[in-house]
C-alpha cells in the first residue's frame, strides 16, 4: 500500500473542523497516510507572532501535498498580512484551479462543467500599496509579467485537454488596463496558438461575468488574472451550490495546497454546523494530484450521492452536522466497496 505524507493546516474558525472531516474520509480509502500538522492563521499569529511560521512552510515542503482549512484575517491589525497570500508566494503556488460542476440538487444550474484557472501570485495581490497626500489618497500597484501570464495559460490549456473541456476563454480588461491586462491578453493568446486542438477565445471581464449568469454551460476553461479570477470563481460557485461545495487547488512546480473556498466563518466555529463537502471535494482534487485518479472519482461520486439523498448540512437543505456529513460520505464509499467486491 502506498503511503502519502500530507500536511494538515486547519487554521482558524471552522477550518479545523472541515479538515478533520476530510481526514476521516481519506482514512477509509485503501491508501496509507502520514499526517503532519502545521499552524497557520490568526491563532498562529497570537501564539507565535507570525500567521505563517517558518516551520509550517518547512512542513509543507516536506509533504507530498497539503490540505488547508481557512484563516481569519482581521482588517484592523497593523502590519498583518494574509498568510494565504504569503503561502502562495513563498511556495510559488502560481495556479489556482476552481472547478464548478453541477450537483444533484435543485439549487444548482444543470449541465455546468467549467474550470476557472486563476493566476495566483501577482496582479493587485502583490501587496504594493501606499498612502499619499496625508492620507487623502491610497495607491495600489498592479503587477503583470510575461512569465506568469505564459505559465498560467499553459496550465489552462493542459487542464482543458485533461478534462476534455475544449474551449479556453482568456478573460481580461485590456480595453481599459491597456498595459497590464494588455500584456496578459497578448501573452495568453500567443501561448494559446500552440494548442490548435482547443478553441481559444477572449472576453472582457464584465462580459464574462454577465455570460456566466446567462449561459454558464457555454464555458470550458476560464483563464484570468488574480483579482478577476478571485471574483469570477466565487460568482461561478453560486451557480452550482455555493461556497459550501466549492473546492480548489493551489499548484506550483514543487508542491500543491488544496483548500475549500469558504472562509473561516467564526460564527459557526465549534458548532458542528459547517458544510465539509468543499474540504472533502478538495481532498478529491488532492487525490487526483497524487496520481490516485480512480479514488478521486470514487470520492466525487460519494459526495454527489450524499447530496442527492440530502444527507447534508442546513445550507443545502439538510439537517446533518459537519461530522455526520463526513460519516455519510464514508458510508457511501464503504457501500460502493462492498458492491465492487
Amino acid at each position: 500500500m502506498k503511503t502519502y505524507r500530507i500536511a494538515l493546516l486547519g487554521g482558524d474558525g471552522i477550518g479545523p473542523e472541515v479538515i478533520r472531516a476530510a481526514r476521516r474520509v481519506l482514512e477509509v480509502l485503501p491508501i496509507g497516510w502520514e499526517w503532519l500538522e502545521g499552524e497557520i492563521g490568526w491563532q498562529a499569529y497570537q501564539q507565535w507572532g507570525d500567521p505563517l511560521p517558518a516551520e509550517t512552510l518547512n512542513t509543507i515542503r516536506r509533504a507530498d501535498a497539503a490540505l488547508f482549512g481557512a484563516v481569519t484575517t482581521p482588517p484592523d491589525v497593523p502590519n498583518y498580512r494574509s498568510p494565504v497570500l504569503r503561502l502562495r508566494q513563498e511556495l510559488d503556488l502560481f495556479a489556482n484551479l476552481r472547478p464548478c460542476r453541477s450537483i444533484p440538487h435543485p439549487i444548482s444550474r444543470p449541465d455546468v462543467d467549467l474550470l476557472v484557472v486563476r493566476e495566483n501570485t501577482e496582479d493587485l495581490y502583490v501587496g504594493r500599496e501606499r498612502v499619499e497626500e496625508d492620507g487623502e489618497m491610497a495607491v495600489a500597484e498592479m503587477v503583470i509579467t510575461r512569465r506568469a501570464s505564459a505559465r498560467i495559460m499553459r496550465i489552462a490549456c493542459e487542464q482543458a485537454r485533461q478534462r476534455n473541456l475544449r474551449r479556453v476563454t482568456v478573460v481580461h480588461k485590456a480595453n481599459v488596463l491597456r498595459q497590464t491586462s494588455g500584456l496578459f491578453r497578448r501573452v495568453a493568446l500567443e501561448v494559446g496558438r500552440a494548442y490548435p486542438d482547443l478553441q481559444v477565445d477572449e472576453m472582457l471581464v464584465d462580459t464574462c461575468a454577465m455570460e456566466l449568469i446567462r449561459a454558464p454551460q457555454s464555458f470550458g476553461v476560464i483563464v484570468t488574472t488574480n483579482l478577476f479570477g478571485d471574483i469570477l470563481s466565487d460568482e461561478a460557485s453560486m451557480l452550482v451550490g455555493g461556497l459550501g461545495v466549492a473546492c480548489s487547488a493551489n499548484m506550483g512546480e514543487q508542491t500543491a495546497v488544496f483548500e475549500p473556498v469558504h472562509g473561516s466563518a467564526p460564527a459557526l466555529a465549534g458548532k458542528d454546523q459547517a458544510n465539509p463537502l468543499a474540504a472533502i471535494g478538495s481532498a478529491a482534487m488532492m487525490l487526483e494530484y497524487l496520481g490516485e485518479g480512480m479514488l478521486a472519482r470514487r470520492l466525487e461520486k460519494a459526495i454527489n450521492r450524499v447530496i442527492a439523498v440530502r444527507q447534508v448540512t442546513p445550507d443545502l437543505g439538510g439537517t446533518l452536522g459537519t461530522q455526520a456529513v463526513a460519516e455519510a460520505v464514508i458510508q457511501q464509499l464503504l457501500l460502493e466497496e462492498e458492491v465492487r467486491e
